[in-house]
């Protein structure tokens, strides 16, 4: 009888080696929960803190305002028989009026003046933020508006059309009805111009938007800064006043010329 010796099948050693892509994989799902949880917990930190910053200058600008302006326009701004309300004027009014020192006014009169300023930068910012916290309105302009490096011919085309019956076609100013007038231009930084577009202080219409676009106010702003920056080139401007100065220049100071010429000669004859 004959034995037939079957071959065991060979057993499969274990290995307890992982594979190293599975440590990789590994490290990555941790890099990625760590990384991800520290990106929420800066943000929500750093949430919090600039909510906690503001509240703070708008708590500041409400102390400023109960100090000095509540008693025209009321301890919550809603206006007084003296001053006019605030709500809803937005921080590129407060910016402007403070800014240019026309607020706190130093008398009565027609309109604002403009004057030394009485607040810190910090203290009119933190002025305007309580202001804007207490209802929508025009805010202080982007700083990619007011560089000047607009088109200055376009900018004078606007000013002519918009703005030159009441400020001049060279930005000189003029006289008004009522004892007010029109400021004059030069000097006026481009944040407070275009401040005044937006927000129509004094006798000035509001040019929002739709009337005028944020390009084309920095387009008028270089017009104006060119203007500042480049002086008459007919010489002498006289406070460029137009045509009316330029006429009674010349009647008192060529027709008196005349005048004292003749004089003279006819006394040197005699």
């Amino acid at each position: 009888m004959t034995t037939t010796n079957t071959p065991k099948p060979a057993r499969v050693r274990k290995s307890g080696r992982r594979s190293p892509l599975a440590s990789v994989a590994l490290i990555a799902i941790g890099l990625l929960f760590t990384g991800g949880a520290y990106a929420l917990f800066s943000t929500s930190t750093a949430s919090a803190q600039t909510d906690a910053s503001s509240q703070q200058t708008i708590g500041e600008g409400q102390k400023l305002f109960a100090s000095n302006c509540a008693t025209c326009h009321g301890l919550g701004a809603a206006g007084t028989g003296s001053g006019p309300s605030l709500i809803g004027v937005g921080a590129a009014s407060v910016d402007f009026q403070v800014g240019t020192g026309r607020m706190p006014m130093q008398m009565d009169g027609p309109q604002a003046e403009k004057k030394a300023v009485s607040f810190t930068e910090e203290q009119i910012a933190a002025l305007a933020a309580y202001v804007a916290s207490l209802a929508p309105g025009p805010a202080v302009p982007d700083a990619r508006y007011l560089d000047a490096q607009g088109d200055s011919a376009k900018g004078a085309e606007l000013f002519r059309i918009n703005c030159a019956m009441c400020h001049n076609v060279a930005g000189a100013g003029g006289a008004l009805t009522q004892g007010k007038f029109a400021p004059a231009l030069d000097g006026v930084s481009a944040q407070h111009i275009y401040e005044a577009m937006i927000t129509g202080p004094q006798s000035m219409p509001v040019f929002n938007d739709m009337n005028i676009s944020p390009e084309s106010k920095r387009d008028i702003i270089t017009y104006l800064k060119y203007l500042e920056n480049n002086p008459s080139p007919g010489g002498y401007a006289l406070g460029s006043l137009g045509p009316v100065s330029e006429g009674l220049f010349l009647w008192i100071f060529g027709l008196g010329a005349i005048v004292g010429l003749t004089v003279w000669i006819t006394a040197k004859s005699n």
